[in-house]
């Protein structure tokens, strides 16, 4: 019972009501309407068009009272009588559920109008406009982003450490490897950093040299004393010294201009080492082993623990913020995905098939999910509003069932009539 004051909620079968109210008023006026001109036949003066009258308008109301009974029996029991095999509906609800729930599932829910239906919708278009769409790519990227704390607060540290120090060996063992050192190397030339790490090279050889001076030319003077005497180390070890490391400074300071001789190689070498990374299977499968042994070290695999609790800060704190640079990779992944959907009917064709082959996987337990729920949801209905909710929705075509008797049955009444009384004579009214 509605409290006081509260709004009433429209009735949203409203519409529905009047017109099963508009139709069983017709319905009903017209089995009345016949029932008087039965009466009248009556007062009518005696005659074959009296006696064929009086016939119709008899089979006209016994055809209405007919489908009356027939219809009305679905929903209630006529005038309230429990007359058996009536109130169907109400009776027979969960059946009735059952039924329309494989009829759904069986012939309306089907392999062939799901592809029917998927063709039409088009899935990678539909995909295509959204990555497209940049006010609505942006959000999902930032409730990706706002959902990747969350993911990686689910994945335990030991976890994913073991994992990444058991998985990075691998890949980068094999072939993928050496075209990965290959890339980044490639990188490196064409930015010229190359000659940036030559230049520290030759830098920290410098500082070390200088740093070491004292003990090297120590050193030299020992092995010219071991290799050529005493007398001759006495003499000439510290000038042979001092020559040799002269030498070495003069050699590399020969070297640090950008257009020395040994960059020139140096670069050379390293634009013929690339290209056996990529071409020579050998070369390949050796610095994959050299990385592999490499990030197999105790020391490596400190390391990279020490990388992946970096990483997963950088990343939590990163993905908190919407101008983060996670939302940002995540929006340009989204549209570039976007433009390659929209230039490639092959990739829209591969997506389609992957949305039906895996809808169609589905296929058979969806049916059976929505065979039992339109049955539950039936059965679970109350008797009076299933048989309510199911007489509005076909109740005013039932009641053309009615008004259709009534009329078939004057129509086929004087047909009847006729045959008779021209077959056999005047046929007692």
């Amino acid at each position: 019972r509605p409290m006081q004051g509260s709004p009433t909620l429209p009735d949203p079968d409203a519409d529905l009501r009047r017109s099963l109210r508009r139709h069983r008023l017709l319905a009903t006026g017209m089995l009345g309407g016949m029932a008087g001109l039965l009466v009248g036949t009556y007062f009518m003066p005696p005659g074959y068009a009296t006696d064929l009258l009086q016939a119709s308008a008899k089979a006209g109301v016994v055809g209405g009272l007919a489908d009356w009974f027939a219809v009305t029996a679905l929903f209630r029991h006529p005038l309230g009588i429990p007359i058996p095999h009536t109130a169907i509906v109400p009776n027979q609800k969960e059946r009735l559920g059952r039924a329309l729930g494989r009829f759904v599932s069986s012939h309306v829910f089907t392999e062939t109008e799901l592809r029917r239906v998927i063709a039409q919708l088009a899935p990678a278009r539909i995909v295509q406009k959204f990555l497209a769409d940049p006010a609505a790519s942006r959000p999902a990227a930032e409730a990706l982003a706002a959902s990747m704390p969350k993911l990686l607060a689910s994945l335990e540290d030991g976890r994913a450490r073991k994992l990444l120090v058991r998985l990075l060996p691998r890949i980068v063992s094999g072939p993928a490897g050496a075209r990965l050192v290959a890339r980044v190397l490639r990188a490196f030339v064409a930015s010229g950093r190359h000659q940036e790490v030559f230049s520290l090279a030759i830098g920290q050889l410098k500082v070390l040299l200088t740093a070491r001076e004292e003990s090297l030319r120590t050193v030299i003077e020992q092995r010219i004393r071991a290799e050529g005497g005493a007398v001759i180390g006495w003499l000439a070890g510290a000038t042979v010294a001092k020559r040799i490391l002269a030498a070495i400074n003069n050699e590399l300071g020969k070297v640090e201009p950008e257009d020395s001789d040994l960059r020139a190689a140096f670069a050379e070498w390293l634009g013929h080492e690339i290209e056996r990374l990529e071409t020579d299977p050998e070369r390949a499968a050796a610095i994959g082993r050299a990385l592999r042994e490499a990030l197999a070290h105790p020391s490596v695999a400190v390391w990279l623990l020490d990388v992946w609790g970096r990483l997963r800060a950088a990343l939590v704190a990163d993905a908190a913020r919407p101008d983060g640079r996670t939302v940002t990779l995540l929006t340009g992944v989204f549209a570039n995905a976007g433009t390659l959907l929209a230039d490639d009917p092959a990739a829209r064709e591969r997506l389609n098939r992957s949305v039906e082959g895996v809808l169609l996987r589905l296929l058979p337990s969806a049916q059976a999910q929505l065979s039992d729920f339109i049955a539950g949801v039936v059965g679970n209905w109350d008797a009076k509003s299933a048989s309510d909710r199911i007489e509005l929705r076909v109740g005013a075509d039932l009641q053309y069932v009615r008004i259709n008797g009534t009329l078939v049955g004057f129509l086929a009444g004087g047909a009847l009539f006729a045959l008779l009384s021209a077959v056999f004579g005047r046929v007692a009214g």
